[in-house]
C-alpha cells in the first residue's frame, strides 16, 4: 500500500501524443503516453536531501540484498570479494531509517543480517554491523533463486512502509529448483516488492535474469567484470532511494464496443503490460508501474474502436494515474488525466500521417524484438536467419539514433551498411559481448518531442 506525506510525493502529469484522425472505415488508434513525476526523491539523478521528511519521519523504505553464494561465487575467487564489497557499497547508501536485510543465497536463502526474521533500521552502527556480517559470506551450494525470493517477500512484508525493493545479484543459472518453482516465487512476489536483478559473469541464463526483473518491474542488467560490481550496486541503491511512491497503477478507461490491442512500457525499455491488467471497474483496467521518483517513461496504448462516419470524433481512452488510498485502499488519482480521441476525415493527408512519436517506439519495441530473434536464430545455427534479423536491428538503431544499441551490435556483427542494413556475422562473438546485447536489448533511446 502507498503510504506518503505531501511534502515528498513527486507531481505526476500525463501527456498524449498521436495522431487522431482515422480514414473511413479507420479503428485502430495508437497514443504514445508520457508519464512525468517531478518534486519527489531524486533531482538531477541524485538522491534528494533529507529535509523532504519532517522531524521525527522515517523514510517509508524497505530493501533486501540477495547475493549469490553458490559455490561457482568461487570462480575466480575475486569474484565473492566482489560481492561483499558490493552489497557494503549498497549499505552504505542507504538513508538512515531505511529498514534493510541481507539475504545469502545458494539451494536455500539464509539470512545474513539482521537475522531472526526481522528487518534492520539503517544508522551508523547497524550499516556498520551488517558489513561486518558480510564477512561470513562464502561460496558454497547451489542456486535455486526462487527461496531468495521468497525470503526477501517475507521479510520486506513485515514493514509498514510504502516501497520494498529488492537487490539480486547471481552468477549462474537457477539449476537447483524448478522453472515453476521460481515462477511461483515471482508470482507471490509481483505487487509485494519491485526487484532490481544482475547477473555477474558469463555462466547466468539471461532470460531468468531478464524474467526475474521483468515480473518485479524492475531492471536487469550484466556486469561481465566483477569489479564494475559496487558502482553498479551503489547506483541501484541511490535509484531505490529516489523512490517515493510505490504501487503506481496505469488505468485505461474505454467506452462501450472499445477493445484494448495492447499497453506497453516503450521507454526507458521496453515491457509488455497487456497481460498484468487487473480490471477497476466498468471499462477500466489498471497496469501496474511499480514505484517512482523523480522521472519520465513513455506507454504505448492502442485500442480499437468502433467504425464510425466522417466528420464524427470519440474519446478512444482516458489514461491516468492511481495508487491505493492509504485509508481504504480504493483508487487515488495522481493528476490530471490525458485524453486519446479519434476523428474520421477523408483528408488522406491527415489520415495517413503517423505521427512521429507512434513511428519512433514502434521500431524500438521491433529493435527489442529483432536483436532477440536474431540472437537465437544464431545460436540455432541458421545464419542467413540470424544475419537478416540482426541486419535488421542495425537498420532500426540507425534510424532511431540508438548509439548504445548500435555499438553493441557492431561486436556480434561487421556492418558493411547500417542504413540498409546490410551486416556479416563476425566468426568469433565473446561471451560477455552477446549477453551483453541480449540483456539490453530493450533498453530504447527517447523520442525528440
Amino acid at each position: 500500500m502507498a503510504i506518503f506525506s505531501k511534502s515528498n510525493v513527486p507531481q505526476f502529469s500525463v501527456d498524449v501524443y498521436q495522431n487522431e484522425y482515422l480514414p473511413e472505415g479507420g479503428r485502430e488508434v495508437n497514443a504514445i503516453v508520457t508519464v512525468t513525476a517531478t518534486g519527489g526523491g531524486t533531482v538531477g539523478g541524485a538522491v534528494a536531501a533529507p529535509h523532504l521528511y519532517a522531524p521525527g519521519e522515517s523514510p517509508s523504505a524497505a530493501v533486501a540484498i540477495m547475493v549469490d553464494c553458490s559455490g561457482s561465487m568461487d570462480y575466480p575467487p575475486t569474484k565473492m570479494r566482489n560481492a561483499r564489497d558490493a552489497t557494503a557499497a549498497a549499505i552504505d547508501t542507504l538513508r538512515d531509517g531505511v529498514r534493510f536485510a541481507v539475504i545469502g543465497g545458494t539451494h536455500v536463502a539464509k539470512e545474513v543480517y539482521p537475522g531472526g526474521g526481522r528487518l534492520a533500521v539503517a544508522d551508523a552502527t547497524t550499516r556498520e554491523q551488517a558489513k561486518q556480517a558480510l564477512r561470513r559470506l562464502n561460496a558454497g551450494g547451489g542456486t535455486a533463486i526462487g527461496t531468495w525470493l521468497r525470503l526477501a517477500e517475507r521479510l520486506l512484508s513485515s514493514a509498514d512502509v510504502a516501497i520494498r525493493h529488492g537487490i539480486l545479484l547471481t552468477d549462474g543459472r537457477n539449476e537447483h529448483e524448478s522453472p515453476q518453482d521460481l515462477k511461483a516465487a515471482l508470482d507471490a512476489g509481483a505487487g509485494r516488492f519491485t526487484c532490481d536483478a544482475r547477473g555477474v559473469g558469463t555462466d547466468w541464463e539471461v532470460k531468468e535474469v531478464t524474467g526475474i526483473a521483468s515480473a518485479l518491474l524492475g531492471t536487469a542488467d550484466i556486469v561481465a567484470d566483477p569489479s564494475g560490481l559496487a558502482a553498479d550496486f551503489t547506483r541501484m541503491m541511490e535509484t531505490a532511494m529516489g523512490k517515493e511512491v510505490a504501487d503506481v497503477a496505469l488505468r485505461l478507461w474505454t467506452p462501450v464496443g472499445t477493445t484494448v490491442k495492447f499497453v506497453k512500457q516503450v521507454a526507458p525499455t521496453v515491457e509488455e503490460l497487456t497481460g498484468r491488467r487487473t480490471e477497476a471497474g466498468p471499462r477500466a483496467g489498471d497496469y501496474p508501474t511499480g514505484s517512482w521518483g523523480d522521472e519520465s517513461r513513455d506507454y504505448h496504448v492502442c485500442v480499437e474502436v468502433p467504425a464510425a462516419g466522417l466528420g464524427q470524433e470519440m474519446l478512444a481512452a482516458r489514461v491516468s494515474l492511481v495508487v491505493p488510498h492509504p485509508g481504504d485502499g480504493t483508487a487515488q488519482a495522481l493528476g490530471a488525466p490525458g485524453l486519446v480521441k479519434a476523428v474520421w476525415t477523408d483528408d488522406m493527408a491527415a489520415s495517413t500521417s503517423i505521427n512521429p512519436q507512434v513511428a519512433h517506439y514502434t521500431g524500438q519495441a521491433e529493435l527489442a524484438q529483432v536483436i532477440q530473434q536474431g540472437l537465437y536464430l544464431r545460436k540455432a545455427g541458421d545464419l542467413d536467419g540470424a544475419t537478416a534479423k540482426l541486419g535488421r536491428a542495425v537498420q532500426l538503431a540507425s534510424v532511431s539514433g540508438n548509439a548504445d544499441t548500435a555499438k553493441l551490435l557492431a561486436k556480434v556483427v561487421d556492418v558493411v551498411d547500417a542504413p540498409t542494413g546490410t551486416v556479416r556475422l563476425k566468426a568469433k562473438v565473446a561471451d560477455a559481448d552477446e549477453m551483453t546485447l541480449e540483456t539490453r536489448s530493450t533498453k530504447t533511446v527517447r523520442v525528440k518531442k
